[in-house]
C-alpha cells in the first residue's frame, strides 16, 4: 500500500520528500501561507497552490484511512478476517473501492436472502448454480416445507433466487467491472415531467435529452439535478447498447455478470432459470445501487468543480486593484426609498450620512446634486462609489452632470459591485462597528469602503454572498465555506494587513491569528494606542510565540520602530538583514529601496544553516520594494452615456465592462445595464478558448460587442471579438466544445437553467 505521502506526490507531481516536509510543517500548526512563504528551504519550493492542494488532500487522504481502520475492525470482530480480505482492504486506493470490499460484511437487516437460507434453500441454489442441466422445477420439489414458510415449488426457486442474487450483488470484483462498463457507456438522460412544462420552462434544454455520463460537463448535470429537485425532469441512467427489447435492460451488464459467474447458455432445461436470475440481479441490485452511486460520484466531481470556479473568483474579487485610502462618498442608489449616502474619510471611518431623492417619484434632481457637492467640498472628496445594483445608472448620471457642472470639485463616479452590501449591513459585526447607523445606511459604507480597498471590505461578509459563483448554492456547504476559507486567507496574507488600522475579520483571516486574538489585538489597540513595532504583539492576551511566528511576517508596522517592520520580511529574518548591512557598511535607509546596491549582491553571500538562497532572495526582493501590494493597477470601465436598459442596446455595439463572474462556458459582464451579459467561451478571442478564465477574470474591464439582445427572456449575448471573425474550433472530437442546443445566434446559447441562474442573481433583491 503506497504512503499518504507517495500517493500526493504522484497527484502533484512533486517529490515525496517535499509532501513529508510540508505534512510535518502541518502537523505541527504551520498554515499554508506560512510555509509559502517562509518555509521554502523545508519544502524544497513547494508552491501556495501545490500546498493547498496538498492540504485538501491530506484530509481527504486521511478520512479514507479512518475508514479503512473501522471497517477492518467491524470484520475482526465478526471473526471473518481473512488475509486475503485483509490485503485486499489495504490495497483499496479509494472510498468506493474500499466499501465495494465491506459490503459482504456490512451488517444488513434481515433481507429476502437471509429468510431463505434460513428455510434451507442454500443447497438448492448450490445445486441451480452447479448443474443447469437439471430442472429447476424438479430440484425444488425436495425444499417444499410449509412449516419453513415454503409453501410450493415456486416460493423454493424465488427463495434460491433471492440467495443467488444476492450472492452475485455482495461480489468485489463484479461490482468493480460492473461499474466501470457503467461509467463508461452509461448514457444520463432527462425528460420532462408531464404537466411541468411551464414552470420549467428554463429547463427546456432538457425535456428530452441524453448525454455520456462520463463526458457530461458538471455545470449542466447541476442544472438537470436541479431540474429534478424542482419536479420538472425525471432522470435516468441507462446502458446505450444492445437492449432487450422485452426487458428494457442493458444486457451488456447482464454478460458482465454471466462472464463472472461462467455460465453458458447451452439450452438446458435450468439455463433460463439462471438467465432470468441474472437479469433480475442487474435489475435489483446493481442498476439502483450504481446509478445513484455513479450519480453521486458524478454530482461530487461536479461540486468540487463548481466549488473551485467560485473560489478562483472570489480570489480575484479579493484581490481587485484599491482606489485607495482617500475619501470616498458611498451611494446606495434606490428610487422609492431613495439612495442613502455614506461618505468616510481617509481612514474609513464614517464622516456623514445622507439620503437624497433624485429618482421618482420625488425627482429632487438639483437639490440632491446641492448636497452632494457640499459633502464633496466639506470632506475634501473626489471619488463616488455607486452601486451596482436598483437605478445606478441614474445614479451614476446624477454624479456626472455634477462634476460637469462644478469641474472644481473634480468629483468623478465609479460602478462597484454591490453584491453581499445588504449581507454585511444586517450582520453582527456591522452592528459592533456601525451601531449608530440604519442598516440602509450601513449599505452605503460598504459601498465606499469597497473601493478604497475591496480586500478589507469584503472580508466583512461571508464570501458566499459576493455572488460570483457556479451553482454554489447546490455544493455542500461546509466544503464551500472551507474553500473558501482558504481563498481568503490565501488572499488577505498574499497583500499583508496593516495590525494599527485592519479590522477584527481582515486580522482574523491573517496566518495563525484566529477570531479570538483577533479581537485581542483590536481591544490592545483602542486601549495602549498603535502598536510601534512586531514584537510589541507579544503583549497581546493569548498572542504566544507559536501565533507570532505564523502571523508576525504579514503583519504590517507602518513608520514603526524599523522600517522593517512595515515589510514582508520576517523578524526571525533580521539577523539576515543585519549581515547584509554589516557587509556592505551601510545603515537600512540607505540599502531600502536602493534597487542598484541590493542589484550587486548575490543571495549565496548570506547562506547560513537557517536561512537558505529561496528566503535571501526573497528578502532582498523585500528591501528592493518593501511592503509592496501584489494587486494590479487602479482601473474602471466607463459606461456608455445613453445606455441604461436592455432598451437602449443595438447588435454591434461597442461597450466598456467590468467582468462579473467567470464560469466555465464563459464570462458574465457589467455593461451598465442591470443586467450582465455573456460572453460564450467560443466569443472569448480569435483562438479556441478551453478555459475562460485563462482569458479574463473577475472584475477586468474589458471592452464587448453587444451580438444579440432577447428582451422577453433579458438576455443579452456578447462577443469579445469585435469584428466579426469566428473563433476557429478544434478538428479532434476530444477537444471540441459539444453544443447543449441548435441556435440560430452567432453567439452560442447557453442552458437556459444556467443562465437563469446567474441573471436571477443581479440586481438588489439578491446582493
Amino acid at each position: 500500500m503506497k504512503t499518504i505521502s507517495k500517493r500526493i506526490a504522484e497527484e502533484l507531481d512533486v517529490g515525496e520528500f517535499q509532501v513529508a516536509a510540508a505534512i510535518a510543517l502541518l502537523d505541527e500548526g504551520a498554515t499554508v501561507p506560512f510555509i509559502a512563504r517562509y518555509r521554502k528551504e523545508v519544502t524544497h519550493g513547494l508552491t501556495d497552490t501545490h500546498l493547498r492542494q496538498l492540504h485538501e488532500r491530506l484530509a481527504q487522504l486521511r478520512d479514507l484511512e479512518a475508514r479503512r481502520e473501522a471497517v477492518l475492525k467491524s470484520i475482526r470482530e465478526q471473526d471473518k478476517l481473512t488475509p486475503e480480505v485483509e490485503q485486499a482492504i489495504l490495497a483499496a486506493d479509494t472510498r468506493t473501492r474500499l466499501e465495494d470490499l465491506y459490503l459482504p460484511f456490512r451488517p444488513k437487516r434481515h433481507t429476502k436472502a437471509a429468510q431463505a437460507a434460513e428455510a434451507g434453500l442454500e443447497p438448492l441454489a448450490d445445486q441451480l448454480l452447479k448443474d443447469p442441466g437439471q430442472t429447476p422445477e424438479l430440484l425444488a420439489r425436495a425444499f417444499v416445507d410449509p412449516e419453513k414458510k415454503v409453501a410450493d415449488v415456486q416460493a423454493a426457486l424465488e427463495g434460491a433466487r433471492e440467495i443467488l442474487m444476492e450472492r452475485f450483488a455482495e461480489s468485489p470484483e463484479l461490482t468493480g467491472r460492473l461499474r466501470e462498463q457503467f461509467l463508461e457507456q452509461g448514457i444520463l438522460g432527462s425528460k420532462v415531467v408531464k404537466g411541468q412544462e411551464e414552470k420549467g420552462a428554463k429547463f427546456a434544454d432538457y425535456f428530452a435529452s441524453g448525454e455520456a455520463l462520463k463526458k457530461l460537463p458538471g455545470h449542466r448535470l447541476l442544472a438537470m439535478l436541479r431540474g429534478q429537485e424542482e419536479g420538472v425532469l425525471r432522470l435516468s441512467l441507462d446502458h446505450p447498447e444492445e437492449l432487450d427489447a422485452a426487458l428494457g435492460e442493458a444486457v451488456t451488464c447482464v454478460g458482465v455478470i454471466r462472464s463472472h459467474v461462467r455460465l453458458v447458455n447451452r439450452g438446458r432445461p435450468g439455463d433460463g432459470w439462471m438467465e432470468e436470475t441474472l437479469r433480475q440481479t442487474w435489475r435489483k441490485k446493481f442498476k439502483p445501487r450504481l446509478e445513484n452511486d455513479l450519480l453521486k460520484q458524478a454530482q461530487e466531481r461536479a461540486h468540487e468543480e463548481a466549488i473551485r470556479v467560485f473560489a478562483r473568483n472570489v480570489k480575484e474579487v479579493l484581490l481587485a486593484a484599491p482606489a485607495g485610502m482617500t475619501p470616498v462618498i458611498g451611494l446606495d442608489p434606490g428610487l422609492r426609498t431613495g439612495v442613502k449616502v455614506a461618505v468616510v474619510d481617509a481612514t474609513g471611518k464614517v464622516v456623514a450620512t445622507d439620503t437624497i431623492h433624485p429618482h421618482a417619484p420625488r425627482n429632487q434632481w438639483r437639490e440632491s446634486m446641492t448636497r452632494l457637492a457640499e459633502l464633496a467640498r466639506r470632506h475634501g472628496v473626489r471619488l463616488a462609489s455607486i452601486g451596482n445594483g436598483t437605478a445606478s445608472r441614474e445614479t451614476e448620471k446624477l454624479v456626472t452632470e455634477l462634476g460637469r457642472a462644478m469641474p472644481d470639485l473634480g468629483l468623478r463616479g465609479v460602478v462597484v459591485n454591490e453584491a453581499g452590501a445588504s449581507v454585511y449591513s444586517a450582520s453582527e459585526f456591522a452592528s459592533q462597528e456601525l451601531p449608530e447607523l440604519d442598516v440602509s445606511l450601513r449599505g452605503a459604507v460598504s459601498i465606499a469602503r469597497r473601493l478604497q480597498d475591496p480586500l478589507a471590505e469584503l472580508v466583512k461578509t461571508d464570501p458566499k454572498a459576493i455572488g460570483v459563483g457556479q451553482y454554489q448554492h447546490d455544493v455542500p456547504p461546509k466544503r464551500l465555506a472551507e474553500a473558501l476559507d482558504g481563498v481568503v486567507e490565501d488572499a488577505v496574507n498574499a497583500v499583508g494587513v496593516d495590525v494599527n488600522t485592519a479590522s477584527a475579520p481582515l486580522l482574523e483571516r491573517v496566518s495563525g491569528l484566529n477570531k479570538t486574538l483577533a479581537k485581542n489585538i483590536v481591544s490592545f489597540r483602542d486601549d495602549h494606542g498603535p502598536f510601534p513595532s512586531r514584537q510589541a504583539l507579544l503583549k497581546v492576551s493569548r498572542f504566544g510565540p507559536k501565533a507570532f511566528e505564523q502571523a508576525a511576517g504579514f503583519l504590517r508596522i507602518r513608520n514603526g520602530a524599523t522600517p522593517l517592520d512595515a515589510s514582508a520580511v520576517h523578524p526571525e529574518s533580521y539577523p539576515v538583514v543585519e549581515r547584509i548591512l554589516g557587509r556592505i557598511g551601510v545603515k537600512l535607509d540607505r540599502l531600502i529601496g536602493n534597487r542598484t546596491l541590493l542589484k550587486e549582491l548575490s543571495p549565496r553571500d548570506f547562506v547560513d544553516d537557517r536561512f537558505g538562497e529561496p528566503t535571501v532572495k526573497d528578502i532582498l526582493a523585500e528591501l528592493e520594494k518593501p511592503g509592496r501590494d501584489p494587486r494590479p493597477e487602479f482601473r474602471t470601465a466607463t459606461f456608455r452615456e445613453g445606455v441604461e436598459s436592455l432598451e437602449d442596446l443595438q447588435p454591434g455595439m461597442i461597450l466598456e465592462g467590468v467582468v462579473s463572474n467567470v464560469t466555465n462556458f464563459g464570462a458574465f459582464v457589467d455593461i451598465g445595464v442591470h443586467q450582465d451579459g455573456l460572453v460564450h467561451i467560443s466569443a472569448m478571442a480569435h483562438q479556441f478558448v478551453k478555459d475562460p478564465h485563462s482569458v479574463v477574470k473577475a472584475g477586468e474591464v474589458v471592452k464587448v460587442r453587444v451580438v444579440e439582445v432577447d428582451k422577453p427572456r433579458r438576455r443579452i449575448a456578447l462577443s469579445m471579438r469585435l469584428d466579426d471573425a469566428p473563433a476557429p474550433q478544434p478538428t479532434r472530437g476530444a477537444d471540441r466544445p459539444r453544443p447543449v442546443a441548435a441556435n440560430p445566434s452567432p453567439v452560442p446559447q447557453v442552458d437556459n437553467a444556467m443562465a437563469a441562474a446567474f441573471s436571477q442573481a443581479r440586481g438588489k433583491p439578491g446582493r
